[in-house]
């Protein structure tokens, strides 16, 4: 139960302190690949963390709670929690706990759905606009995607069975050839990359965990971190200058449907401010040491709990003969 409980700790350390520390780091976009790994290393070790401790949670009240042998050796920060599971406070404090208990793993249970939920209606929503995009469009070989016969400038991707390119008439007619080149290159990298399914995970966890900024502000910055990717992408082959007219051109244009990533939708100012003014290598580098760190913390921290706690060392405080 002592790992249960220093799981929990370190979820909730976490989910406090990650946001505005990463979201410090991350700001400029000095090492966006590096960025978005500590962001999702961070969400995904609290949401396994918490999984982990209320399965230990759970598997420690049934198999104690109607035990009648010695107490076991435990930490002191959870041997009031033992006590009560095993009955040394009375059948009704028991029972109580173990309420507690199964409405943990209830509640713990419609998160799961709800998240499952969210994300089939994200991919089911993305391939029926796919399809009717295609439908609505004409296919142009020479570019690989779908034009749409409307005045107003939009230029997107949508995964789908096959991932479509979606460009309006508008956005062929304002962008010259290498520009137009530039977005698509950028709408590929987001393809290649399946970002989708990044954003598609990160917004389902903001969308069941609102009230915690960890997911909340997690998914915006791995949507802007994804952006910052693709025009790096997009840069290697036509240059930094051939993307930021590119966006520039496409800035105020139509937002693409929910699940979609837009060329230039998310943090347009930001990208266009770190396009024109690149991070000094100095700069980056340190950005990318401590992103480093931080996402070996996140990912390592849950696991050295486990092993250390099954090795006797104590994490909460010490144990007690």
């Amino acid at each position: 139960m002592s790992v249960a409980a220093c799981l929990l700790l370190y979820g909730f350390a976490v989910a406090v302190l990650a946001p505005r520390l990463l979201q410090r780091v991350t700001h400029a976009g000095a090492a966006p690949r590096v960025a978005l790994i500590a962001w999702l290393a961070s969400m995904a070790s609290t949401v396994a963390a918490w999984s982990a401790a209320t399965i230990l949670l759970l598997m420690d009240l049934v198999s104690h709670g109607i035990s009648t042998a010695p107490k076991r050796f435990l930490d002191t920060c959870v041997t009031h929690l033992h006590d009560a599971s095993v009955g040394r406070y009375g059948t009704p404090v028991q029972a109580g706990l173990l309420l507690l208990a199964g409405f943990v793993a209830l509640a713990a249970g419609v998160l799961g759905l709800r998240l499952a939920k969210s994300l089939l209606r994200a991919r089911r929503s993305t391939l029926e606009h796919a399809q009717l995009t295609r439908m609505a469009g004409r296919q142009h070989p020479e570019l690989d995607a779908v034009v749409l016969e409307v005045d107003e400038p939009a230029a997107y991707c949508v995964a789908g069975k096959p991932h479509t390119i979606v460009l309006s008439r508008a956005v062929l007619a304002a962008l010259p050839d290498d520009h137009l080149d530039a977005v698509l290159s950028h709408e590929r990298a987001h393809l290649a990359g399946r970002h989708h399914l990044l954003l598609a995970g990160t917004r389902g966890l903001a969308a069941v965990l609102p009230r915690l900024t960890l997911f909340t502000i997690g998914a915006t910055e791995v949507a802007r971190l994804l952006e910052m990717l693709a025009d790096d992408a997009a840069a290697r082959i036509h240059g930094r200058g051939t993307v930021l007219h590119a966006l520039r051109t496409l800035s105020g244009m139509k937002a693409g449907p929910a699940g979609a990533l837009g060329a230039a939708e998310v943090a347009l100012a930001a990208r266009m401010q770190r396009l024109s003014t690149p991070t000094a290598p100095a700069a980056r580098t340190r950005a990318r040491l401590g992103l480093t760190a931080a996402a070996a913390t996140a990912t390592l921290a849950p696991l050295a709990s486990v092993l250390t706690a099954a090795l006797g060392i104590a994490l909460c405080t010490p144990f007690s003969g």
